[in-house]
């Protein structure tokens, strides 16, 4: 090992040793031991590596008592999307990689995925962590791990589910009311909501089956469904209300797109079985002048 090595591991030992502990139950200074990741913590999955540290950087030694089922905490918000490197930051404390020196995720890391995720755990009615608060990470981006390049900059342009007020729903409309809806708003798509009764690790609210454009406006055929599914996931308040456990319910969903590139959810209709009126509005929206 080189001068240079040995001098940079010291660097990197010294500074994480300065750092306060993430909590209580954690001390950088403490005897670790490697473990394999074991499959039951689903979370950590295809992280790039195989071995992690016990105890954790949040304090857990015991993977069955505290790492596995505490980890299940988190699944609900890394499903929602709410950022791309959620899951590396969130498992770098979990389940941190095995190595000769402790790797932390930088502070500009937990920064970006704070700044993005805390939004959609507010909407939830909890709070972003206080073990999480950004400000116990090292700055020195040579020294922990550091936030992807940004991604390309037309991704910003994309619309984007986010928090919001639930919107109406309106059973058994008029053909004119659904007609004028449309009319208001920059795009309507049908869409089959499901609530599963069990979700077993998986998304508890679905999209089922294809989404079919009345209006398509800003939306991208490729993309919808997608961004219809981490709506619900965020607005879990709101999809509650929108379908029963276990059930599925077809809706004809109507909403803008804001300046920001926010997607906003404005009026859902329930599409009934014995309702002529969607169907009706949906025909003669082809050729419908507002």
């Amino acid at each position: 090992m080189s001068v240079a090595t040995v001098f940079l591991a010291l660097s990197i030992a010294m500074a994480l040793l300065a750092l306060p502990c993430l909590s209580s139950g954690f001390d950088l200074g403490q005897s670790t031991r490697c473990v394999a990741i074991p499959s039951r913590l689903t979370l950590c999955q295809n992280v790039g590596y195989s071995e992690m540290r016990l105890p954790n950087f949040l304090g857990h030694s015991s993977l069955d008592g505290e790492v596995v089922p505490r980890s299940e905490d988190w699944r609900s918000l890394l499903q929602t999307g709410c950022h791309p490197q959620a899951q590396a930051f969130l498992c770098s404390l979990i389940a941190p990689v095995c190595l000769d020196t402790f790797i932390l995720p930088c502070r500009s890391l937990c920064t970006a995925v704070r700044d993005s995720c805390a939004p959609v755990l507010a909407c939830q009615g909890q709070a972003w962590p206080e073990a999480l608060s950004c400000d116990r990470f090292p700055a020195e981006e040579d020294m922990c791990l550091s936030p992807h390049p940004k991604f390309p900059q037309f991704t910003k342009d994309l619309p984007k589910p986010a928090c919001q007020n639930c919107p109406s729903v309106e059973e058994y409309p008029t053909m004119k009311g659904v007609l004028d809806t449309l009319c208001q708003h920059d795009f309507a798509v049908t869409a089959k909501l499901h609530r599963r009764r069990l979700p077993s690790g998986e998304p508890e609210f679905q999209v089922d089956g294809r989404v079919e454009f009345i209006r398509q406006g800003p939306l991208l055929p490729y993309d919808t469904q997608h961004l219809l599914q981490q709506w619900l996931l965020i607005n879990l308040r709101c999809a509650h209300a929108l379908v029963r456990p276990g059930r599925s319910q077809l809706y004809l969903i109507t909403g803008t797109v804001q300046a920001d590139t926010t997607l906003a959810i404005t009026r859902l209709f329930p599409w009934h079985k014995k309702d002529a009126n969607i169907a009706t509005a949906t025909r003669k929206w082809k050729h419908h002048r507002c």
